[in-house]
């Protein structure tokens, strides 16, 4: 396995930068993923990392040794993308041999290799078949084995998944963090999806408009945002947001109430997720609004509230609550559970 130095790396297409002077640190045997919204750079930045697209600027290392001017054939690493890219015309066998036999490799090696992949993946009983007698599933599969057969220093996957269902997602991301268990190997993985990416990272580095805006773990991610962009990008359903003026160290919140905070005269903001909204709890901040919707999860539900200000406090409850449309309900939030930021929309200390 290898890890990954990107150091102030930049690429422009003409006069356009798009990405801005990354520096990056993936460490040999880690999983991580990119994320961000579309357009941020990350397909980009692993492209580069891959050697399909030149850098403009900065340097890229794998392992001790500086890839910058090395083809892609010659970086010892394996790509999965979003299109299976399978041979139409080709067994799953030999889609996943074909590679090994264009390197000449000789035939017991190719075929131990291509025997180990099938194991891995458990698509022994596909091997015969051909690409259009797969599901979508059983194709990503062989398009993951046909990477593992070369067995790389290094796996980069550019949105894999994007083109599966969701019952399909899901199983995929199981498979895929059972092969990273398996295997051990450094995996770069890039996705939109903000779910894939903290149900399978060992780290996250979350992008936005070619920018590294965070890098850390999930968990790391989830608490401890370090600005307003990483705090609403990552969890699902987004944190709720709220503004406010600072004055005097204390910020008014309009029908929520006012609180001591740590922080200059001056635009504010607040954030808290929606389990952290409290129905009819106690809290340093307190109002009551009407239900204007009500999502039904099953094992949870989620409470939209309309306050008297207009704004809208969206909740989490369980799935048994009673809670409809049109309910009046008191909501409350504690201060410890607050996300401050500042007009820059960068994070500052907790609420006092």
């Amino acid at each position: 396995m290898a890890g990954v130095t990107l150091s102030e790396v930049r690429k422009a297409y003409g006069g356009l930068e798009v990405i801005h002077g990354v520096d990056l640190e993936v460490t040999p045997g880690e999983f991580l993923v990119l994320v961000g919204p579309s357009g941020c750079g990350k397909s980009t930045l692993l492209r580069m990392i891959a050697g399909l697209e030149e850098i403009t600027d900065g340097t890229i290392a794998i392992g001790d040794r500086i890839v910058n001017d090395v083809p892609a054939s010659q970086r010892i690493l394996s790509m999965v993308f979003q299109s299976y890219a399978l041979y139409p015309h080709m067994s799953v066998r030999k889609n996943l041999a074909f590679g090994l036999t264009n390197l000449r490799m000789p035939r017991p090696e190719i075929e131990r290799r291509v025997a180990e992949a099938a194991r891995i993946l458990q698509i022994g009983e596909l091997m015969e078949r051909k690409p259009r007698q797969l599901s979508g599933g059983q194709k990503q599969r062989v398009a993951i084995g046909r990477a593992i057969v070369r067995e790389p220093q290094l796996f980069l996957f550019d949105e894999p998944l994007s083109n599966l269902d969701a019952e399909l997602r899901v199983q995929m991301r199981v498979e895929l963090a059972n092969l990273y268990n398996r295997l051990g190997t450094t995996m770069i993985y890039v996705t939109h999806d903000q779910v894939e990416a903290m149900t399978m990272a060992t780290r996250i580095a979350v992008l936005s408009k070619g920018n590294v805006e965070q890098v850390g773990t999930p968990y790391e991610l989830y608490n401890f945002p370090r600005n307003r962009f990483v705090a609403t990008f990552i969890g699902s359903p987004k944190m709720n947001m709220i503004d406010a003026v600072a004055t005097s160290g204390t910020a008014a919140f309009d029908d929520l109430g006012a609180l001591p905070i740590a922080a200059a005269d001056g635009p504010v903001s607040i954030g808290v997720r929606p389990e952290q909204v409290a129905i009819g709890g106690e809290g340093e901040l307190t109002a009551e609004g009407t239900v204007s919707l009500v999502e039904y999860l099953g094992s949870e539900i989620f409470v939209h509230v309309r306050l008297a200000s207009g704004r809208t406090l969206l909740a989490k409850a369980d799935g048994k609550a009673p809670h409809k449309l049109g309910d009046r309900l008191p909501v409350a939030i504690r201060r410890e559970n607050l996300h401050l930021f500042d007009a820059a929309g960068l994070a500052l200390p907790r609420a006092a």
